[in-house]
């Protein structure tokens, strides 16, 4: 499931809520609710609108220090392919599966 961004507010888009306008030059403007699309309609800063994140954060009166905001920052960025690190993880579930087996065998034999 993706969740957006408002381009106004800056508060989360779930699936199938608000509104996305999309300008000539194919820009996409996603919107959580009509009060956002409206106050962009009417060409409104978001930076001077006292409700939204940006004025908030522009203002310093939105919380600095929060684990949410990082985990936010990071679920977005995608995974680097690296080739020896794919192949070492293979390696290892090999070698696991074959000491599991063992151990499983050994088990058996002792239960006789």
């Amino acid at each position: 499931m993706r969740l957006e961004k408002c381009w106004f507010c800056s508060s989360t888009v779930y699936p199938g809520h608000g509104i996305q306008f999309v300008r000539n030059d194919a820009k996409i403007f996603r919107f959580c609710r009509s009060k956002c699309h409206k106050n962009f309609k009417m060409k409104r800063n978001p930076r001077k609108v006292k409700w939204t994140k940006a004025y908030r954060r522009l203002h310093g009166k939105d919380m600095t220090q929060d684990s949410t905001f990082e985990f936010e920052r990071k679920r977005n960025r995608p995974e680097r392919y690296d080739r020896n690190l794919a192949e070492n993880t293979l390696k290892a579930i090999k070698k696991i599966d074959k000491v599991r087996s063992n151990r499983e065998a050994k088990h058996i034999e002792k239960r006789f």
